[in-house]
């Protein structure tokens, strides 16, 4: 089951028309009197010659009937409002002085990591910054006055993550907007992000349970974020944005390009193009328009990732290949060809079945057509029975199961999966996956087993 995602004030009511936003940002920016700033992350264009996918309705539009949008005043609209009435009982509002000496006045070897909003510096706070506080370790995020982000998206971080409370989201512990100064206080996640651990080539990999469980963890936040009173869209899914704690439990963090999704009877957000080049969904960057299913492809590019142990896009490996959703994602429904491009220091912690139902997974995810793609409570329930399966196979046998299982031993033999696995050519290129779709197996795959098992 799906945790469900707590909103502690209902209604998110922070989406502006992009117009309305400028108009406000260099309305701050005058009465500052500082130079205008870039309010985005990286503008992409697109390559492609296709034809922009037209997106459909959502799929349960009776889930939208006697929703009406609710002005709530406790979510400020701009920083001003912000100072006047704070709204968030759960989340401290600090001063710069605190900040300063929660951070040793912000010294270098403090600093956890730089990105397009700035420098990540890991804090405490304890006695010494506010009376009565319990010491508490954090990682202070200081906004970058010359950075590609602004106000905006600032104040969309400490919106969204001040009222929605769920275990693999980053918790937003303060924020400080003193001044010119805007900081964010987030718990401290001591194995730093995804991205560092997925492509380390020194040290421990990533095994295959940990990689699967930390799909687990993202997919469950994003469904908490699609599954809210009124959708989130998260629009920057990649792997340095995922946190990791001691234990490698995942959380989503930085909220600062999330908009809020479509609404009863409309079946998208039109916004400026915004997220990171090889992340954002085909349809986004061609046309800007934004829905759930567009977080779906971005979940579909890390998984891809967390499969091959190679980062979306780098110009270092052969031509072909420097877009890794190009050339990896027709190869994912071929069974001997996709085991052969899998990340091999994962060899022998799965079985050949599960990889290629996760694999499947990621080609569904990775549909050109946003209808194609599955949502994330399907991804979710589909990750939580394959864990489900392995834990039962580990305990059942004391080892973890082998690479290269001999389906003819396999409790689902072949002929069994053939006779449960629906064609793929009875479901339209736009109907969404079904359960059965996102489970089952190729019809090639004993034979690509056994071929592959002797050339080993």
């Amino acid at each position: 089951m799906v945790k469900s995602c707590i909103s502690r004030f209902g209604f998110m009511g922070i989406c502006f028309s992009i117009e309305e936003q400028e108009k406000l940002h260099q309305k701050q920016q005058k009465q500052r009197g500082g130079k205008q700033r870039l309010s985005s992350s990286s503008f992409m264009t697109s390559s492609r010659q296709e034809s922009p996918q037209i997106l459909g309705k959502p799929s349960n539009p009776e889930s939208f009937q006697n929703r009406r949008p609710i002005r709530t005043p406790l979510v400020p609209k701009n920083v001003t409002d912000l100072r006047q009435n704070p709204g968030y009982s759960n989340v401290n509002n600090f001063t710069y002085e605190e900040m300063t000496l929660a951070t040793k006045r912000f010294r270098p070897d403090y600093i956890l990591g730089e990105g397009g909003f700035g420098v990540v510096y890991k804090g405490v706070i304890d006695e010494s910054v506010r009376p009565g506080y319990k010491k508490t370790n954090v990682a202070i995020k200081v906004l970058d006055p010359d950075g590609f982000q602004g106000d905006r998206e600032w104040l969309a971080e400490v919106n969204y993550l001040g009222q929605l409370s769920h275990p693999n989201l980053v918790k937003l512990i303060g924020y400080c907007c003193d001044d010119d100064h805007r900081l964010l206080v987030y718990e401290y996640m001591a194995g730093g992000n995804l991205e560092k651990h997925l492509f380390r080539r020194v040290g421990c990999p990533l095994t295959w349970s940990k990689r699967m469980r930390i799909a687990l963890d993202t997919a469950k936040g994003l469904a908490c974020l699609h599954g809210a009173e009124r959708p989130i869209i998260y629009r920057d899914f990649k792997t340095s944005n995922i946190l990791l704690d001691e234990d490698f439990n995942a959380k989503l963090s930085d909220f600062g390009l999330a908009k809020d999704g479509p609404m009863g009877d409309q079946t998208h957000v039109s916004t400026r193009v915004m997220g990171t080049y090889g992340y954002a969904a085909p349809e986004y960057v061609m046309t800007g328009h934004l829905t759930a299913r567009s977080d779906v492809y971005g979940f579909g590019v890390v998984l891809l990732e967390m499969l091959l142990g190679k980062s979306a896009l780098d110009k270092s490996r052969p031509s072909r290949e420097h877009n890794l959703v190009e050339w990896a994602r027709p190869l994912l429904n071929h069974n001997k060809k996709l085991l052969r491009i899998l990340d091999p220091r994962m060899d022998g912690q799965y079985s050949s079945r599960t990889a290629m139902k996760v694999a499947n997974l990621a080609y569904q995810c990775l549909s050109q057509n946003p209808k194609g793609r599955p949502l994330m409570n399907q991804v979710v329930e589909l990750l939580e029975t394959l864990q489900t399966k392995e834990e039962d196979a580990v305990l059942q046998t004391g080892v973890p199961v082998t690479l290269y299982e001999d389906p003819k031993h396999s409790p689902h033999g072949s002929e069994k999966m053939r006779r449960k696995t629906k064609p793929a050519n009875e479901r339209s290129k736009s109907e969404p996956p079904s359960e059965l779709d996102l489970c089952s197996l190729p019809n090639d795959f004993d034979s690509a087993m056994k071929s592959e098992s002797s050339r080993r």
